[in-house]
């Protein structure tokens, strides 16, 4: 092998190792952004009120959720 190529691979394989760390890094910052967003819609979910049920006797509010 002449210099030039070794020079070539070298460079090459210091190019991949950039561009995985790059990955990486990228891979970490959309994992804690869906972290972030998972934990937000958690809060979210958790502050809203739950429906009352629906009546279970009578002529009102047993087939249709009359509460407002």
């Amino acid at each position: 092998m002449d210099s030039g190529s070794i020079n070539s691979a070298v460079n090459t394989s210091l190019a991949l190792q950039q561009h995985n760390q790059n990955q990486e890094v990228q891979a970490n910052l959309l994992r804690k952004s869906l972290d972030s967003q998972a934990s937000q819609l958690g809060q979210l979910m958790s502050s809203m009120e739950t429906q009352p049920a629906l009546a279970t006797t009578g002529s009102v509010g047993t087939q249709i959720n009359t509460f407002a």
